[in-house]
């Protein structure tokens, strides 16, 4: 049986099944920009810019949201429809934002990635999943409550685990280091080309080359 994650990607001839949605989790305001709980809307960002996408504040008014094509070179039509999404709710109810913009553009969960920090995995690692468990991680958990299902994909992003005895609540609330923000490009480039990946080229095949 093939995973819902390579149902239809964009290297295939069904690639026109449907649009993708790609959620950054983090939360919304500058005050927060610039902390470890909102590399995934940092994530979107690059990938709006690579297919030369705009933000706007979405119809539904839940979410800041650019679309463009993402596929292999010469996919006819040109390729598949990409969806981005920064919730305009905080990482605890963001679930209710990313099924409302879900809704409006007919994507089900097996085409969902949500980008994400992940405090297991440390600074400079990455994993790509399918559904699994929460892991304490306030934003996949308001997405399962709200979509009614943990069966979307993930881009688990690194940052670590908090020093001494800083509680995580607060590390995820920080702010990067020194030495992190010079590391922080390359590693939100290559979030976003697994977000690709997963998109064109399906979820094991960007395991195999990911999670190894």
């Amino acid at each position: 049986m093939t995973p819902p994650g390579d149902a239809a990607v964009c290297d295939e001839p069904a690639a026109d099944a449907g649009p993708w949605l790609v959620v950054g989790l983090g939360n919304p305001g500058p005050s927060y920009a610039g902390t470890r709980h909102n590399v995934g809307a940092l994530v979107v960002d690059v990938l709006a810019a690579r297919v030369r996408a705009t933000w706007r504040r979405h119809r539904t008014g839940r979410a800041d949201a650019a679309e463009g094509r993402l596929g292999a070179p010469g996919t006819a039509g040109g390729g598949c429809r990409l969806v981005l999404m920064k919730p305009r709710s905080f990482m605890n109810e963001s679930g209710g934002s990313v099924s409302a913009v879900a809704a409006y553009v007919s994507v089900p969960p097996a085409r969902i990635v949500a980008v994400h920090d992940e405090l297991d995995l440390p600074f400079g690692s990455l994993r790509v999943k399918l559904g699994g468990g929460d892991n304490g991680h306030n934003g996949l958990k308001s997405m399962r409550r709200s979509l009614g299902t943990g069966d979307f994909l993930r881009v688990r992003v690194g940052i670590g685990r908090p020093p001494g005895q800083q509680a995580p609540a607060d590390f995820v609330l920080s702010g990067w280091s020194g030495a992190e923000r010079r590391a922080l490009g390359p590693q939100v480039e290559w979030a976003a080309d697994a977000v690709e990946s997963v998109i064109v080229r399906g979820v094991e095949r960007t395991q195999n080359d990911v999670n190894s």
